[in-house]
């Protein structure tokens, strides 16, 4: 019989059985599913406004403006899409789901851009678009946590070893470009952002390019998490705050200069590996294990979940 043989750019791989994700492991496939199927925190999307653009402004577009409808001020928040948490660019959106039609109306500046906004939608050729046009001030997709909740960029290079992962506050809106966990801890910021889910990550994922495509659907409600003791979960929360701190260290660092492979400060290096580290001991991984060996593990326990408890 002909060898099976895996060629990944550094070495070849005699392989006894290659499966959809060319690996040498069992037949084990992940569909989608619209819920975790383990006990965490739901997934969504990011705020989607269909606008035209009309809502979101550069920074000296927002600065002339506040200057000509200074009593606007109130109704513009941060906005980030993945450039904007990556790389720390600044945007500005307009949000005025909870103003009143007096209050727009007192505003000439900011009815013009309602008005423009219904325009665009009326003259879309997209009927889900068409629909919301009589609602203006309103986002096609709204999601807008009261507390501090996590964000993962949808796209993010494949050079990095770990996908910037941070926690974003109530007071900013985030685009449809993050996915947001709302109500989601430290304990959970710290399994998400470890190698073991990265490894989960990179192999289920979807790709633009070759760069990874987070999805809640696929890789996120589908990562198989274990129930973690007191200590455990007390000791994954320690060394995700570490994380934290060490990107404290360098202020004037973007999230993408910081997981730059060749230039991660030595702090955030270190701080890394001793989550990893942590997260390893929950999964009860050893440092011998290869990457094949994490992501043949995590296939098995996917496939539990799915399975269901035994009859």
């Amino acid at each position: 019989m002909k060898e099976k043989l895996i060629f990944d750019g550094k070495q070849t791989i005699v392989a006894d059985h290659i499966n959809a994700y060319l690996l040498d492991a069992p037949d084990i496939f992940v569909d989608r599913t619209p819920n975790p199927r383990c006990n965490v925190p739901p997934m969504g999307i990011g705020n989607k406004p269909i606008d035209g653009g009309y809502y979101l402004f550069k920074p000296d577009e927002y600065e002339e403006f506040i200057r000509r409808e200074p009593r606007a001020k109130k109704y513009f928040r941060r906005w980030f899409g993945g450039d904007e948490f990556l790389y720390d660019k600044i945007r500005y959106c307009l949000w005025l789901g909870e103003a009143t039609v007096e209050e727009i109306k007192s505003m000439p500046l900011v009815e013009e851009r309602v008005d423009a906004v219904r325009r665009y939608r009326a003259s879309s050729k997209s009927a889900p678009t068409r629909k919301i046009a009589d609602k203006p001030t309103r986002f096609h997709v709204e999601n807008m946590p009261t507390s501090n909740y996590i964000v993962i960029p949808e796209v993010s290079s494949e050079r990095r070893k770990y996908i910037p992962i941070g926690f974003m506050t109530p007071d900013v809106l985030c685009s449809n470009l993050l996915k947001l966990i709302p109500n989601a801890t430290l304990y959970h910021f710290g399994v998400l952002t470890s190698s073991v889910h990265m490894t989960w990550t990179k192999t289920v994922c979807g790709r633009l390019e070759s760069r990874y495509r987070y999805s809640a659907s696929v890789v996120y409600n589908n990562f198989p998490w274990l129930q973690a003791t007191v200590s455990q979960r007390a000791e994954i929360t320690r060394t995700a705050q570490n994380i934290l701190d060490a990107r404290k260290l360098y202020p004037a660092w973007t999230l993408a200069a910081l997981y730059d492979p060749d230039k991660m400060p030595l702090e955030l290096r270190a701080a890394h590996e001793a989550n990893d580290a942590a997260v390893m001991s929950l999964y009860m991984f050893d440092d011998e294990m290869t990457e094949l060996d994490i992501i043949t593990t995590l296939l098995l326990l996917y496939q539990r979940l799915v399975d269901g408890p035994e009859r």
